[in-house]
């Protein structure tokens, strides 16, 4: 496909485009990816960018980034991108392979830092979801070093922000998560400390006053003049793109993220699909009807399978688990609404994230979402149906799984939907994510009779069409 940019994502390419070091504050969904591709291919058009180094979390450096450039194959193909994740020879292998995008995740910055020492190569430097350096507590002495406290990786790519590195891009749509205090970590690689002070403490002292919680917690409470003041020296190298400018309030903004099966869970999946019977970690699985299949190779899509009628289950992947880990590290403490389709998964959500709760029958689960105080909600379609007011607790829906049921997939954003922020007087954005299992029955089934409201039937049909 040929990249048309839309109106917003001009003004982000023109502001990045004027400025050596800017920050790009857009809301999800407003196409920052495709953005940044198109920023970094008229820098290096221009001879004003050689190679750039892409930061993200996990997910986005290893799908986001090169699922993009394929995409918009027509525009960017002609760059070479590549994701240095995984074990460490195939980190290498993406670093040799020389590439002129290159994606790693924030988890390993030191690796690549310490590895190209003084050969640095990149820049340009785009930090997507650049919340992950507000942990920087460090300065800069007058010949260059970095000295101080904070986060290992923040203090390794410091090393080489100002010394190496020409071009920088934050990109986040929540800069400041935990308040005001954020922004000198992430500022610090736009300018070494020229708006925010030099080094932590002293923009510490100027701005916050440290307060004690009653149960025993010191938080630094911006003072009356901070936020005014921050954001007016910041002013000049940031942009804003606020999505209720550009997208209609009344509607939520849909994406899908999709994920890849595993070579071996693909395996287990096509010869589900095929013969009706697979293997998995010598667990025998196997089906008898249609109907059966269908609903097999969605357990299998979401990641852990039923191998009997008495619960016996297998896990069969973790991508799900890791897209929505990289979605609440996107939403940086933002409380989200997570909807599953079978129990094992209910059961690993609540594993992996700890603080998250189910959404049962009683109305103190439901207050207590509406006053803040649960991080992720998770709940089954068919339990959260009419009669729940759950806008107040959050505007982020996650589908980790979805079926066929037309009726559950519109009742359950209807929880938090556009309608109900209205009526509460809450003028903000609704977003659904839909995590997705590519090339499978999620992908060429579910989301087309969604879309259409064509028949399970037919549907299911459709799916099948595609695979021959």
């Amino acid at each position: 496909m040929i990249y048309t940019p839309r109106n917003y994502q001009n003004l982000i390419h023109d502001f990045a485009v004027e400025r050596e070091r800017c920050n790009i504050f857009a809301s999800p969904g407003t196409g920052k990816t495709s953005a940044g591709y198109r920023v970094f291919d008229t820098l290096r058009t221009f001879g004003e960018a050689n190679r750039m180094l892409v930061l993200g979390p996990k997910r986005v450096a290893k799908n986001v980034w090169p699922s993009e450039q394929r995409k918009w194959m027509e525009t960017f193909g002609h760059l070479k991108v590549a994701a240095a994740i995984g074990t460490p020879a195939q980190r290498i292998a993406a670093v040799k392979s020389k590439p002129d995008i290159l994606c790693i995740n924030y988890d390993n910055i030191e690796w690549l830092v310490d590895g190209y020492g003084d050969a640095w190569p990149f820049d340009m430097v785009l930090a997507d979801e650049s919340t992950r350096l507000k942990g920087l507590r460090i300065e800069l002495t007058k010949n260059g070093n970095v000295k101080g406290q904070g986060s290992s990786r923040a203090k390794a790519l410091a090393r080489v922000a100002h010394k190496r590195v020409r071009r920088w891009i934050n990109a986040t749509g929540s800069p400041t998560p935990n308040g005001i205090v954020d922004a000198w970590g992430q500022q610090f690689f736009v300018d070494a400390g020229k708006r925010l002070g030099t080094n932590f403490d002293a923009f510490q002292s100027r701005y916050f006053k440290a307060h004690q919680t009653p149960d025993g917690y010191s938080q630094l409470r911006p003072l009356a003049h901070a936020q005014a003041e921050i954001e007016a020296k910041m002013k000049d190298c940031s942009i804003t793109i606020d999505a209720r400018d550009y997208f209609p309030i009344s509607e939520p903004i849909v994406r899908n993220v999709m994920i890849d099966l595993p070579p071996k869970a693909r395996a287990a999946y096509l010869s589900m699909e095929k013969e009706l019977f697979a293997e998995i970690e010598r667990h025998a699985v196997e089906v008898f009807t249609s109907g059966s299949k269908a609903n097999k190779l969605l357990q299998m899509a979401c990641g852990t399978v039923y191998y009997d009628k008495e619960g016996g289950a297998v896990d069969l992947h973790d991508e799900k688990i890791e897209a929505l880990r990289s979605l609440v590290e996107e939403w940086n403490g933002e409380p989200i609404f997570v909807r599953y389709l079978y129990k094992t998964d209910l059961q690993r959500i609540l594993k992996e994230f700890p603080r998250a709760r189910y959404l049962d029958d009683k109305q103190s689960t439901e207050d207590a979402w509406n006053a803040g105080d649960i991080p992720m909600l998770v709940a089954h379609a068919a339990g959260a149906g009419h009669g729940l007011s759950l806008q107040h607790g959050g505007r982020v829906l996650v589908d980790y799984g979805t079926d066929f049921n037309l009726e559950h997939d519109e009742q359950i954003i209807e929880r938090i939907g556009p309608t109900r922020q209205y009526q509460s007087g809450l003028d903000r954005m609704v977003y659904r994510y839909r995590i997705v299992a590519r090339d499978t029955i999620e992908e060429l089934s579910c989301l087309p009779r969604i879309a259409s409201k064509m028949s399970v039937q037919d549907s299911f049909k459709l799916a099948m069409k595609h695979r021959r």
